[in-house]
């Protein structure tokens, strides 16, 4: 009777059936066995990586694009055995049905179930621009699925790459965009103009106000210019007033007696001298006078 040998990987978990029972199982082992009697069953355990791209349907029944990948592991291969069947070709250890590949559409379409639960809730605006909160919701959900982990499937990561709306959609949200930078641009240009506008109201309210307080300034120098004058002018004349009431009680022949005399010793300044017989007469009329 031909015996054959199994040599296991060591991030498989083998599963070895002799007769229909489970006769011994482990990550990596190795181990002899017949052929007509023995099915040998792997379950990887190495975290496996998937690509997927789907189309749903915003709030606003607006269609996008999703495009991401997710990995994952799986962490009760004994309950996953049971479930699906992983039995191998010893010689190759190629599996002998579909249900590896269907596990990672299982997983796939979990993914897309939650990701359409989460955009059919969202405009179309929102789930172009929250694709990392979007992502990090899904993989929540998708960690905490009963039909995942019943199995033992562990969700270790989800990333969406691309969110895209239609083409069509897409120009249009560009050209809003750009009309949105156009306005906000205008509405730059209208601040600085309304923002200089006010500067200059600012320096003509200061300048008007400075000229406004030189004027004051100016009006009280006048004012006090023109009571000092009035003090100045007040105080002359009290000064010549008091000078000349001496002169208020002589008689008015002492008066010209003195003017003469005054008058006699500035002769000699004077160039030009005038005198009429009628004030050398009243002249000699009030010497005479005051010497009787």
């Amino acid at each position: 009777m031909l015996i054959n040998y199994y040599k296991g990987e060591p991030n498989t978990y083998v599963l070895c059936h002799r007769n229909g029972k489970l006769v011994q199982h482990g990550v990596g082992i190795n181990f002899f066995y017949l052929p007509a009697t023995t099915s040998i069953a792997a379950v990887p355990l190495a975290s496996r990586e998937s690509l997927f791209i789907f189309n749903e349907t915003t709030a606003n029944f607006q269609e996008v694009s999703i495009q991401g990948s997710l990995t994952y592991r799986l962490t009760e291969p004994l309950e996953l055995a049971k479930r699906l069947d992983f039995t191998i070709a010893p010689k190759t250890h190629d599996y002998k049905s579909d249900d590896p590949q269907q596990l990672e559409q299982r997983v796939v379409n979990s993914v897309q179930a939650h990701t359409r639960s989460e955009v059919s809730r969202r405009s179309l605006e929102d789930a172009l621009s929250e694709v990392k909160d979007l992502a990090s919701i899904v993989f929540a959900k998708v960690a905490e699925a009963p039909e995942l982990r019943s199995i033992g499937i562990e969700l270790e990561g989800l990333h969406f790459t691309a969110v895209k709306a239609t083409p069509e959609m897409q120009k249009a949200l560009e050209a809003d965009y750009r009309e949105s930078l156009h306005k906000r641009a205008d509405q730059a240009i209208y601040d600085r103009r309304k923002s200089a506008v006010d500067e200059e109201r600012k320096i003509r309210e200061s300048e008007m106000n400075t000229d406004v307080e030189l004027e004051n300034r100016r009006k009280d120098l006048v004012d006090m210019q023109a009571e000092n004058s009035l003090t100045l002018a007040e105080a002359e004349a009290k000064a010549d007033e008091l000078k000349l009431a001496p002169y208020g009680e002589l008689p008015p022949q002492v008066l010209i007696g003195l003017a003469l005399k005054e008058w006699a010793s500035n002769a000699g300044t004077i160039e030009n001298l005038s005198i009429t017989p009628d004030l050398l007469s009243k002249v000699v009329s009030f010497v005479s006078e005051t010497r009787q």
